[in-house]
């Protein structure tokens, strides 16, 4: 039997997703995708085939330098930090240019990476979701779903995109031709350095792109140290310390959960984070501005710190969650008593026309094309 959507963290109440109950974030199934996992096996068997047949230092050099270009200017800045979470403001050529590189890493378009991060960031942060969702399985099961399968959710949350990205012809343009955006990298390095520099410099890349993305996020919903803890959320964030350079600071998964619009992800003294260097360095040179940190950031009274007393189960209890986070006047104790209490009770009428309030801002249905 479904039960309403219990009351939300007001973090929740202006996110691009929204459901109806929380089930449906549970209920679907893991099915076989032909065309993602073609797509993989295709660029793997380019980059073990054709890799090994064909191997030079500088072509491996070439794999070094265009993986490490479109992770941190693509996928870290590009896709993540700016097109997401819009955690800072650039020069619209600037930001086309970031997202252009985040498209080369070859994980979906824009908006369909879009709608991926944003459906596993809502279903995470409710008290349960699909296992698909925040790597629930073991390390295979987990690989074989999220390299080689899709999961398809009878009742899926609707998606509400800003007309920024929803109805700009360049991101419509990349969503549809992601994969054929492929094609003109491949074809200049053809023409500079032959198959070699081909199969290192797209299939090699992509490969490890692809490949490297789903190891983060399974370790980094599995395995690693936690400095905050979202209280009432499926899965915690973990930070993955040996990652950070690999990684560009994507590692610091639980700093992500906890600060999800922070441009900064490497927060304590050692977190090293060449995603924050580079923007820091474009700020100096005033191609970025407006970067946001933590401080700049909406309260979230459900975070905690992961120091907090806990019970012998290893969670805070939900009064010293509420204490640890209150204010010397008490009045985030009552707000969060409010928001954390078990996420026990109905949705009101008040509280659905708040959520489409604020989605009604800048917002639209997105339909898929």
């Amino acid at each position: 039997m479904r039960t309403s959507l219990p009351v939300l963290p007001d973090s929740l109440l202006t996110h691009r997703m929204a459901a109806g109950h929380t089930e449906c974030v549970c209920d679907g199934e893991v099915r076989y995708d032909p065309v993602k996992s073609a797509w993989l096996v295709a660029m793997a068997a380019g980059a073990a085939v054709g890799g090994a047949a064909t191997f030079t230092w500088m072509a491996f050099a070439v794999f070094l330098g265009a993986t490490a270009v479109v992770l941190l200017f693509g996928h870290s800045l590009g896709s993540h930090r700016k097109l997401i979470h819009d955690s800072f403001q650039c020069p619209r050529w600037l930001e086309y240019v970031l997202v252009y590189l985040g498209v080369q890493v070859g994980l979906a378009g824009p908006i369909g990476l879009l709608r991926q991060h944003e459906l596993r960031d809502y279903a995470q942060r409710l008290p349960n979701c699909h296992d698909y969702l925040r790597h629930g399985r073991s390390f295979w099961r987990d690989a074989w779903w999220q390299l080689h399968c899709s999961l398809e959710l009878r009742q899926p949350p609707s998606l509400a995109l800003e007309s920024r990205i929803a109805d700009d012809p360049f991101y419509r343009f990349l969503e549809r031709t992601w994969m054929a955006q492929q094609l003109l990298p491949a074809a200049l390095l053809f023409l500079y350095g032959g198959w070699g520099f081909v199969f290192w410099g797209v299939c090699a890349r992509v490969t490890a792109g692809v490949f490297g993305h789903w190891m983060i996020g399974y370790l980094a919903h599995n395995h690693g140290s936690m400095n905050h803890t979202v209280c009432g959320a499926a899965v915690q964030g973990r930070n993955v310390r040996f990652a950070s350079l690999l990684t560009m600071g994507e590692c610091w998964h639980n700093n992500h959960h906890a600060f999800p619009g922070s441009a900064r992800l490497g927060l304590l003294p050692g977190e090293w984070d060449p995603g924050w260097w580079a923007l820091s360095g474009l700020r100096r040179l005033g191609l970025v501005w407006s970067l946001r940190l933590p401080d700049d950031l909406q309260t979230r009274p459900e975070v905690v710190s992961a120091t907090s007393v806990r019970t012998s189960s290893g969670r805070p209890t939900w009064h010293q969650t509420i204490a640890s986070y209150a204010r010397p006047d008490g009045s985030d104790a009552a707000r969060a008593a409010t928001r954390l209490t078990l996420y026990s009770r109905p949705v009101t009428n008040s509280s659905h026309e708040r959520i489409s309030a604020a989605r009604s801002v800048g917002m639209k249905k997105y339909e898929s094309m």
